[in-house]
Formats: structure tokens, C-alpha cells, sequence
């Protein structure tokens, strides 16, 4: 099996539900912002340890987005990052920025994430206007 074989997203109609994967510390935050940010539409939020575990739900299509809104360290993000973007996923911070894994450089990324196979800059701005406000 090849990384390409596990991916099983596809792109989802406005009309279909919409499956968010979130971390099980920050739940009732990431809910209330990605609710509101994909409103009128049906969002159903996951909870889930492991920032890696959470963008393989993404990468395999089991869910659409992973979004973290708060601070994470780099360290715990850059293995779902390569697997994502080496079968043509993306991951930036909210602020639509690629994150930068450089040695020399904080280990934490302040700016939130969001993780996705599809739509991924629509996706991006609605939940940074959702964030904010």
C-alpha cells in the first residue's frame, strides 16, 4: 500500500454534512467556532488525541477538517504535514500561512491550524472569521 491508497477524501456538496476533527482538550471552543463558521450547514465535531492521528482522519476522508485554533508545538504537527502535502493535502495556520519547521525558529506555532484535503482555503476563511469574532 502507498500513501495515495489511504487517501479516500473526496471534495463534499454544501448539502452534506461536514465532519470536523478537533483535540478532546479544546472540544466546546473549536465546536462553537467551526458551528458558527459553517453555519446553516450540518457540522459534526470529533474529538480526538494526537495531532497526527487527526490529519490521518483527514488524509483517509473519514472527516473533512482538522481545526485547532490555539497554540500547538511544531513537534506535534510536522509528520501529519508531510503525509498530508505528499498526497496533495494542505495545512497552514488560520491566517492561511504554511508552517515554518525550521530548526532555528520557535517551537510553537501560535496561529491555530486547520488541515484539509479539499476547499481548503474556503474552509481557512471562514473559520478566521469565525475565530475572531
Amino acid at each position: 500500500d502507498t500513501l495515495k491508497d489511504l487517501h479516500g477524501s473526496k471534495a463534499k456538496q454544501e448539502s452534506e454534512q461536514l465532519e470536523v476533527i478537533v483535540s478532546l482538550s479544546h472540544k466546546g471552543e473549536v465546536e462553537d467556532v467551526a458551528k458558527k463558521a459553517f453555519a446553516p450547514r450540518d457540522v459534526r465535531i470529533t474529538g480526538a488525541g494526537g495531532a497526527g492521528y487527526k490529519t490521518i482522519e483527514v488524509v483517509k476522508g473519514t472527516e473533512d477538517v482538522y481545526v485547532h485554533t490555539t497554540l500547538i508545538k511544531k513537534w506535534d504537527i510536522c509528520a501529519g504535514d508531510a503525509i498530508l502535502r505528499a498526497i496533495g493535502g494542505t495545512q497552514t495556520d488560520l491566517r492561511g500561512d504554511e508552517i515554518n519547521y525550521s530548526h532555528n525558529l520557535d517551537p510553537k506555532n501560535e496561529h491555530g491550524l486547520i488541515a484539509t484535503m479539499h476547499d481548503h482555503e474556503k474552509y481557512r476563511e471562514v473559520l478566521q472569521k469565525a475565530a475572531k469574532s
